[in-house]
């Protein structure tokens, strides 16, 4: 069997000299075959229209010619480019970074490639990328926090994803959405089990959805204690910012919070350098918590008690939502499961 094996390869014709690389021409007189048929094969169409036999011999004859199908003028004949626009606030941002990581990992696995595109200063216009987004692109993902970019490269005009997004408002044909409501009810229920009354949010000063959500949700939670209140002091999404914030809100007139709950982990870190400030320990005196569970949450001291965010499955459920968008499927529904970790931030409250 092994001779005939090797028989049939040494009769398959070789490239003809001076040919860079074998075409499908190649292959089809390899395997006695139609060039049309083997389009089927190796476009994966074939069942039904030729045998079984017959995909074998073009498969084979393929491998044995070291074929590779030439994509650019496949993509040029169906008018695709196999590229997406991944539109996000900032490229600094090691969250971001985990859902470019995502979503280049699912698109490589499906023959696309991802083009990066950060919205200056995290939210408002941004400039075209390319001369025309339509005819460079066959789908954007975009984070709501740089929904104001889309408009400026007509990315709304394309097959659109939105992450972090409205559902019932959303620009996108799908959106995928961390369930951050989930999130924002773990942290609530955690520090008031541990007797927290008195709460400060520290809230991100960017006006987007997630962060409604987490204000929304946040008051709800705490509005239904007897004896709870809540400040709200708004920051930038800096550490900078937060310190600055921070230190005005503890230091206020009044009872002082025994807990701040901060939108993200760098206004937490923040929090942390005003409370030192201030004379308050954490968490003796002060109990803080995060959002993102970033390398920072570990790195400070005590390690931050956050809300983890698994950036890496979001890009990969964005980029599957666009691939189902682009082939006419309905995208998975559900919203990406989050989980509170829990350090050494947060405590019961002092007698303060």
């Amino acid at each position: 069997m092994a001779a005939v094996h090797e028989s049939r390869r040494r009769s398959i014709p070789t490239v003809a000299r001076g040919s860079t690389r074998p075409t499908s021409r190649d292959v089809a007189q390899a395997a006695g075959v139609s060039q049309a048929a083997v389009s089927l094969v190796l476009g994966d169409k074939w069942h039904g229209r030729v045998s079984e036999a017959t995909a074998q011999r073009v498969r084979e004859a393929a491998r044995d010619l070291d074929y590779r199908p030439n994509l650019a003028a496949r993509n040029l004949r169906l008018g695709r480019t196999r590229t997406v626009l991944l539109v996000v606030p900032a490229l600094t941002t090691e969250f971001f970074a985990g859902v470019y990581t995502g979503a280049t990992r699912v698109a490589a696995e499906h023959g696309f490639g991802v083009v990066l595109y950060p919205s200056p200063e995290g939210i408002g216009p941004a400039r075209d990328p390319f001369a025309s987004a339509q005819a460079a692109l066959d789908g954007v993902i975009a984070s709501s926090m740089a929904a104001d970019a889309l408009s400026a490269i007509r990315g709304e005009a394309l097959p659109l994803v939105m992450l972090d997004s409205d559902p019932a408002g959303s620009l996108g044909a799908a959106t995928v959405n961390l369930d951050i409501t989930d999130g924002v009810r773990q942290v609530a229920e955690h520090l008031l089990s541990l007797g927290h009354r008195r709460f400060l949010h520290l809230a991100a000063d960017v006006p987007s959805w997630t962060f409604d959500v987490r204000a929304r949700e946040l008051a709800a939670r705490l509005a239904g204690v007897p004896g709870t209140s809540v400040r709200t002091a708004r920051s930038p999404i800096s550490i900078e910012g937060a310190v600055a914030a921070a230190e005005t809100a503890l230091s206020g007139p009044g009872p002082h919070p025994t807990a701040v709950v901060c939108d993200d982990d760098l206004l937490a870190a923040g929090t942390y350098k005003a409370a030192r400030r201030l004379g308050l320990r954490v968490p003796d005196d002060l109990s803080v918590t995060g959002l993102d569970d970033l390398a920072l949450a570990t790195a400070i001291d005590p390690e931050l008690t956050t809300v983890r965010l698994d950036a890496e499955l979001f890009g990969e459920r964005g980029m599957a939502a666009l691939l189902a968008v682009l082939e006419g499927r309905e995208p998975e529904g559900g919203d990406i499961p989050v989980r509170l970790v829990v350090r050494g931030s947060t405590a019961s409250p002092g007698a303060a």
